[in-house]
Parts: C-alpha cells; structure tokens; sequence
C-alpha cells in the first residue's frame, strides 16, 4: 500500500492528534486494504452489470426508445444523489457509520439477484412486464445506493486523514474502474457466446456474487467510536439546517450550480454506447472493448487527478473535466467512424472522474465535522433533479432530431460549465487558509 505515501500527505505532529485521530492513524493501512479490496470486487460486479453498457443494451432488447434506455445511468445517479440530504441528519447523530452503511448498502446489492431472475423470466411474463419489473428493480438499486452514501462518505471521511481523501478516492476509484474493465471484457464475451436472455442472466448473477464479496471486504473496516463528537439533545428540522448553510456559503451556491450544470453537460454521454450501436453497427465484443477503454481511461485518471487534487486542488481537476466534456461531446458529434470511440470514451472517463470524484472529495472540503453530512446531502440531493432530467431531455431531443444534436447541446453547456467554475468557484481548502 506504499503508493498512498506520497509527498507531504501523512505528514503529521502526533503530538497535536486527538484520541480518535491517534486511532484513525494506527488502522490506516489495515482500513486501506480492506477498503481496497471493497472497491476492487465493487468494481469487477459493475463490469458484468454497467450502468454504461450491459444495462442500457439489457433494455434495449425490449425496447428501441432512446428515452428509456438513456433513463438507465441516470436511475442509477439520482437515486444515489437524491435521498442523501433526507439522511444528512440522521448520519449527524451517529458516532459509529460502519453498521448503517451494511444494513443499507444491503438495498443497492440484491436487486442484480433480481434482474438475473427477469432475464430469465422473460420468455414466460413477457417483455412489457420485464421492463416495468426492470425499471423497479433499478430504482430500488438506485435508491438503496442514495440511502447508503452519505453514511458511507462520512466513515470514509472520518477514517481517512484530512489531506489524503482525495487520493484515497482516486485510487479506490482506480481499482474499481481497472477491475470492472476486464470484468467488462469478459461480459462481451459472455453475451456473445450464450443466446438472449442467458447471457444477461449469467452477467447479472455473477455481479450478484461479487457485490457480496464486495460487502464482507466492507465489513472487515475498523471503525473507532467518535466519544468527542458534540451531538446536540434538540436539533433544527433539516431544511432549516440546509437553508441556514446555503445563506452563509457563497461559494457552496455557485459549486452547487456547477454541478448541476454538468449533468446536462454530459448529458449526451448516456447515448454513446446506442448510437455506436445503431450507426456503426457494433457488436457486443466491441461494446465490451469500449467499456474496457471508458474504465481504463477513468482507472488512470482516477489515480491521476485524485492525487493532484489533493496537491493543486479538486476545482483545478473539475475544470479540466469541463474541457474533456467538450472534447467528448463535439467528437461524438462528428465521429466518422466507430474507431473515433475509444479517444472518445477516454475524454469521458476524464471528464466522469472529474464530476464524479473529484466533486466528492471537494464537497468534504466545504464546512467542518458537524456539518459535513449537510454538505454532502445538499451537494447530492439538490443536483439529482439535474441528474433525472437531462437524460430525459436528452433522449427527448434524439427520439425528435437524432443523437447528433443531443451531442451538440451537451458540448455547449460544458462551455458554460466551464465559464463558471473558472470564475465563480473557489477552493474551499484555500479560503480555509485564508480565513483568520
């Protein structure tokens, strides 16, 4: 595990530590390893399940609406942004995160069970009822994943030294996008070589087992009870809270409108596995090649940009994702042939690592340990009606003009995504700095 002592990242006066601190410090690297291995098992389980390819091709098999199949990745993101500010509260309270995260996370992991028996089923109930039951299944995943996350965030937070989460980050990121890569692989192989609806079956169970290989590599986590931790006896009802933070926090304002700007920025990203699809021609063998180079791409850039963010700042990481984005959406835009994908695949994973992961380990930069969970629930939840429409805005404009204008939009909005986090975001680490 030597590749998180990097630099000045775990330089610390032991003498100016508290009690939990102390104990955060001594179960470092075991919590590293097991965290490690939650995420590399966490990711080979999405390679045979992507939300990217494997699902969005499982629906387009019972339905040609570009709208639907463009509702799959996004399912998926807003339930996991949407309920973390309901949870902010709660979360608050906890001295302990480790036992919620697993009870909850259990709700994100049994629906892949639950997709392997309607793939299966589907010769008998027919296709309308798959896809409803499919569609249920995926909210019930995405939800369980939103209801877990801001619990799962504040252990990781609190585990992790301060100057370190994004690097930690970055490299869980990494190993999870490297191992879902060859899992991906595999999973092409695997569809072409079983006949529909086995193959998808056989993808789905197979992310059902690592999932929870995954979860007990999660429940080996040393967690230390926080007995210093001041939890008030009454506490504001919660939008009270979330106003109160969102009246002081100029900054936070403008950090959320980037972030909800950029769900339509990348809008178009939903749509590239089916238009590859259906303008060239592509086969299953050559989506799997293609998931592999999304997840190859967001492996490095995950490392990369987790660990230059934590040196030059996460706001200089998300206006490099800008820039990618653009680069992404006009090339997809004027792609000739299908060849053109895997450049374009690459700007996606850069830019997806910078919304995604350099966002996360920003948000847990903004307020202080009491308020954090706040942070972190404002900073999904109110950026998940963003997450929910633009994919349907998206699907819209390609059901009515095609995916070439869908590809355009998107490619305007990062310039404006960009034009806001170089002027109006700052780095909540540096005015932290410069505040008295």
């Amino acid at each position: 595990m030597t590749f998180f002592h990097v630099g000045s990242a775990f330089s610390y006066n032991p003498t100016m530590l508290t009690n939990l601190e102390k104990e955060v410090r001594q179960n470092l690297k075991y919590n590293l390893t097991v965290n490690l291995w939650d995420g590399g098992l966490f990711g080979v389980a999405l390679g045979f399940a992507s939300f990217g390819t494997i699902l969005p091709l499982f629906v387009a098999t019972m339905t040609d609406s570009a709208l639907l199949i463009g509702l799959v990745p996004a399912i998926h993101a807003v339930g996991w942004q949407f309920p973390q500010l309901f949870m902010a509260q709660r979360v608050a309270r906890l001295r302990k995160y480790k036992r919620t995260v697993l009870l909850t996370t259990l709700h994100e992991r049994f629906p892949f069970l639950g997709l392997a028996l309607v793939a299966l089923l589907i010769p008998f109930i027919g296709i309308q009822a798959a896809l409803v039951l499919t569609f249920l299944l995926l909210i019930w995943q995405g939800l369980g994943g939103g209801f877990t996350a801001n619990t799962w965030t504040s252990m990781i937070s609190k585990i992790m030294p301060p100057d370190s989460r994004g690097t930690f980050f970055g490299f869980q990121s990494a190993l999870a996008n490297l191992t879902l890569s060859g899992a991906a692989v595999l999973a092409g192989y695997l569809l072409n070589a079983f006949d529909s609806p086995l193959d998808f079956v056989a993808c789905f169970l197979i992310a059902f087992v690592f999932f929870f290989l995954s979860w007990y590599a999660l429940s080996l986590t040393r967690e230390p009870e926080d007995t210093e931790k001041v939890i008030p006896e009454t506490q504001p009802h919660f939008w009270h809270e979330a106003r109160t933070v969102l009246a002081r926090d100029v900054n936070f304002r403008w950090f959320l409108g980037a972030r909800f700007l950029s769900q339509f920025a990348v809008m178009g990203f939903s749509f590239y596995i089916i238009y590859a699809l259906r303008r060239f021609s592509m086969d299953p063998i050559t989506a799997g090649f293609l998931t592999a180079t999304l997840t190859l791409s967001q492996t490095v850039a995950n490392a990369g940009m987790g660990l230059l963010g934590d040196r030059i700042g996460h706001r200089a990481m998300l206006i490099a994702g800008a820039v990618a984005a653009f680069a992404s959406s006009v090339l997809a835009w004027n792609a000739p042939s299908l060849t053109w994908f895997y450049p374009i695949f690459v700007l996606t994973g850069l830019a997806n690592v910078a919304i995604w992961t350099n966002s996360l380990s920003m948000t847990v930069d903004f307020g202080t340990e009491a308020d954090r969970p706040m942070y972190i629930g404002l900073s999904q939840t109110l950026t998940a009606p963003a997450t929910i429409f633009a994919p349907i805005l998206g699907g819209w404009i390609a059901d009515l003009a095609g995916f070439q204008p869908t590809f355009f939009i998107s490619a305007a909005l990062s310039v404006g995504l960009f034009a806001i986090l170089l002027i109006f975001v700052k780095d909540p680490r540096t005015l932290h700095k410069e505040q008295p």
